[in-house]
């Protein structure tokens, strides 16, 4: 048997964190003396390693409760839920920091010329699209494209213009959007729509699309300077390039505004 003191040393956990794991119900010491003194089993160090090691992959305390008992094949499903999860939080700490150092840039004097929008009225035509909407979330987006070009190619239309999509959700919902994704076609066939024309407001964004935000900071000044205008209809980001095989730095994307005046 080990005191806390020696299963502390070896495991460079300190005796008050053990006891804490205790109080939650992680890691029961074998025995407790009658002076209160906590002893473990030289066994309970691979325990207490599992809770250090689920620990460090970013699950809380309360998490890992749950997790301690779970075959190998259901704790692979939450670690790699977690990785999402992380990959998210990963992208918006990315986009943070970006936007921090565009305005610190910006403060000082500097000029970042992908964050330089000029914002256009433009008269965007009438457009022949294949489309497909659905509710999916943020991060299920690109695979939403993917099968938008599977369903083109089942139907055998050929793509003559720009991919794009429309946001028909009244409020923003990162894990639920309803989302219309579009692709400009030179054949009728099912599921092939006229878009009508449309004035909208617009800008060019050059970039990532984690950096994307920005853009839609940029068109939401201008709304809030030119109050003669108003929203119309779902905002829409058409895509120029394929971002499979284009640096993100090199990425251009259209957001539009449809607009009238008021």
């Amino acid at each position: 048997m080990l005191t806390i003191g020696e299963f502390s040393r070896l495991s460079r956990v300190t005796p008050r964190m053990l006891r804490h794991y205790d109080a939650l119900g992680l890691l029961r010491p074998e025995a407790v003396g009658e002076n209160g003194y906590r002893y473990y089993r030289q066994e309970q160090l691979t325990e207490l390693t599992r809770i250090q090691w689920l620990k460090g992959c970013g699950f809380s305390l309360h998490e890992i409760g749950p997790l301690l008992g779970l075959e190998d094949n259901r704790l692979l499903e939450r670690l790699r839920q977690r990785r999402l999860a992380l990959c998210r939080e990963l992208d918006d700490k990315r986009a943070a920091l970006h936007r921090l150092e565009a305005d610190i840039l910006r403060m000082e004097g500097v000029c970042m010329m992908e964050n330089a929008y000029h914002v256009i009225l433009l008269e965007d035509p009438e457009q022949k699209v294949f489309s497909i909407r659905k509710t999916v979330g943020v991060h299920q987006y690109h695979e939403f494209f993917n099968e938008l070009f599977r369903e083109a190619t089942v139907r055998g239309l050929t793509q003559a213009g720009p991919i794009q999509m429309l946001y028909h959700d009244e409020a923003f919902n990162r894990e639920r959007s309803d989302v219309e994704v579009q692709m400009v076609v030179a054949q009728d066939g099912p599921d092939v729509k006229l878009k009508p024309a449309c004035t909208c407001a617009a800008v060019q964004h050059r970039g990532s699309y984690e950096n994307l935000h920005l853009a839609y900071e940029a068109l939401c000044a201008w709304l809030g300077e030119h109050t003669e205008y108003r929203m119309c209809g779902p905002a829409m980001d058409r895509y120029f390039g394929d971002p499979d095989n284009t640096p993100p730095e090199a990425l251009e994307t259209g957001v539009l505004f449809p607009v009238e005046r008021v």
